[in-house]
């Protein structure tokens, strides 16, 4: 099979067309509003590329290679990002919908996760050291062995993280948040001040 190479392209919905991508390497290209859903994408190589209003949800991405890539606005429900292709793994999530999502072992630290929904998210054995979740949603996010150090959770909302079980170093956390440090001990916190 040969491999095609686009650079500095823009893949746009055309009416009645399919919405495959070629197997092969993107670098610099833009993907608008595609319906990627369910598509195989795997060991494709996606380079400095942003992917605006597209649904990739339940694609999938053996062995894809996402370095540096952008996703706004995008549906991405149930994705395996733990079976990209690890090195250089890197990529940030605007106002996207990662239900379900597996980000398991990877080591994507600095990652950001802004306007996102993260429910129900595994982030188990994860490297995410400096990672911002911004006004982000994590019930039921699992962070199990979880590397945090660093990371900013001041205005995600709704998480559920284990101390004893994640590293949390220097982590911040808005004072609103603490109920989901302490969610395993059962005990009912009152905010109000007398």
């Amino acid at each position: 099979m040969t491999e095609s190479y686009f650079y500095d392209q823009t893949f746009e919905r055309k009416d009645n067309s399919e919405n495959e991508l070629k197997k092969g390497e993107y670098e610099n290209c833009t993907f608008r509003c595609l319906s990627l859903s369910g598509n195989d994408l795997s060991e494709c190589m996606f380079i400095d590329c942003r992917f605006v209003d597209c649904d990739l949800s339940v694609a999938k991405l053996q062995k894809t290679a996402l370095r540096d890539v952008i996703f706004n606005n995008c549906k991405m429900l149930g994705l395996r990002f733990d079976e990209c292709h690890q090195a250089g793994l890197s990529f940030r999530f605007e106002n996207c919908q990662l239900q379900h999502s597996v980000f398991y072992g990877c080591k994507i630290k600095k990652t950001i996760f802004r306007n996102s929904n993260l429910q129900e998210c595994d982030f188990s054995e994860c490297d995410l050291q400096n990672a911002v979740f911004e006004q982000c949603d994590l019930s039921g996010a699992v962070f199990e062995n979880t590397n945090l150090i660093q990371a900013d959770f001041s205005t995600a909302m709704h998480y559920c993280i284990d101390p004893e079980s994640n590293k949390i170093k220097k982590a911040r956390f808005s004072m609103y948040g603490l109920a989901g440090l302490l969610s395993k001990y059962n005990i009912v916190i009152d905010d109000k001040i007398v």
